[in-house]
């Protein structure tokens, strides 16, 4: 009640894409804590500026120091936290701008949130699959040897579960390939869905 969108005065997307030379589309990056997303992420929006583009990365580590620093891991907080980068992405990508999600995003129901958000056309689903030993023994943040010491509460892949996609729209196995392959994997599925006709 007394809310009055104004979304039909605003300019439209077709104003903004046209302007930017792409089409908008959240890249949404699901996988365990050191798994490989922000870093593939960040390769693949390095091409994509050399190329023009305007790219955003949302990160869910940098989103916890700020939009969503109130919030914890319990099950509610990690709905919500999804809730607000989703709607987030969706303000971007309905304005012409390629974004990179790197989120843990540990359910299915959060990540069908996410598409009930950002829109299944304007969403791309990506699994970054790596187990939970290779994350383990990567351990860039330290993460896990605080998990193992018991220091983290419901930590994903360990006390909290994490369920793989069943159909994401690409599976980028980080054992397997290196960054800037998995860069190139990501670009070249990516490149149809952002160039405009």
């Amino acid at each position: 009640m007394n809310i009055h969108p104004e979304f039909h005065r605003f300019l439209n997307r077709h104003d903004k894409e046209t302007l930017l030379k792409q089409k908008g589309l959240a890249i949404w990056m699901c996988g365990l804590s050191g798994s490989g997303k922000s870093t593939i992420a960040n390769a693949a929006e390095r091409v994509l500026h050399q190329q023009g583009r305007f790219t955003i990365i949302l990160d869910g580590d940098n989103l916890r120091t700020g939009l969503n620093t109130n919030l914890g891991f319990s099950d509610e907080d990690r709905l919500e936290n999804i809730r607000r980068i989703a709607e987030t992405a969706k303000i971007l990508v309905e304005n012409g701008i390629i974004v990179f999600i790197s989120a843990i995003t540990p359910r299915g129901e959060l990540r069908d949130l996410t598409r009930g958000i950002v829109g299944e056309r304007n969403l791309f689903e990506i699994y970054v699959k790596a187990s939970y030993e290779a994350c383990e023994k990567r351990d860039v943040k330290g993460l896990y040897a605080k998990a193992s010491r018991g220091e983290i509460e419901h930590f994903t892949g360990k006390d909290g579960s994490f369920e793989p996609p069943s159909t994401p729209d690409l599976t980028i196995d980080t054992e397997s390939l290196s960054v800037e392959e998995a860069a190139i994997d990501l670009l070249e599925a990516i490149l149809p869905k952002i160039n405009r006709p």
